[in-house]
């Protein structure tokens, strides 16, 4: 289960374990949806946020539209967990998927083998390839979500603004998809950018 609701009440669920009454977010990819998510609907329990690569909340519910090619193909690897061809790649080969995927989000980006495979642990828990999966097919309608959080992607689904203060990060060398240098994301308060 990895649906954007559930990764966003993920890190408010965290903050409440840790007691944390009011705290800042910051993330990139799913660390970055679940910090929109947050601070999208948990004004009163977000005080800021750094978003990096942008507002990245998903309309789940309606079927989207699709992208440019030159986009549709950097997003290939979505595409491909969407089969089971793709379940299956991911299981027999996750580290090297992993770090191929690594490398091609962040071209510029000369980890060492040390930085990758004290991260690559992480790929060995029993649901790694479960969870991934459901939320690429999720984000796409491809799977269902859970119950319980239905009207929260409903709610997501509007792209609610974030209004609290936020600072919208993009990194200079993106191997999936950078906006023009006076674009901003259009659900962010222009006065929080």
């Amino acid at each position: 289960m990895a649906e954007q609701a559930a990764i966003g009440q993920d890190l408010i669920d965290f903050a409440d374990a840790l007691k944390l009454p009011r705290f800042a977010v910051a993330g990139y990819d799913w660390g970055g949806r679940a910090a929109c998510v947050a601070a999208a609907l948990h004004p009163n329990r977000v005080r800021a946020a750094v978003l990096i690569g942008g507002y990245t909340i998903q309309n789940t519910v309606a079927p989207q539209q699709p992208a440019v090619p030159e986009a549709e193909r950097a997003l290939w690897y979505q595409w491909y967990f969407n089969t089971e061809r793709g379940r299956a790649g991911l299981t027999a080969n996750r580290r090297s998927l992993c770090r191929l995927l690594w490398e091609t989000w962040s071209p510029g980006w000369h980890f060492s083998d040390e930085a990758f495979n004290r991260t690559a642990m992480s790929f060995d828990n029993p649901d790694f390839v479960d969870v991934v999966v459901h939320s690429y097919r999720h984000r796409i309608g491809n799977a269902p979500g859970e119950a319980r959080f239905q009207a929260m992607e409903q709610e997501l689904a509007r792209r609610p603004k974030i209004q609290i203060p936020a600072i919208v990060m993009y990194g200079a060398n993106n191997g999936i998809a950078r906006p023009p240098a006076d674009s901003r994301p259009p659900s962010v308060h222009p006065s929080l950018l």
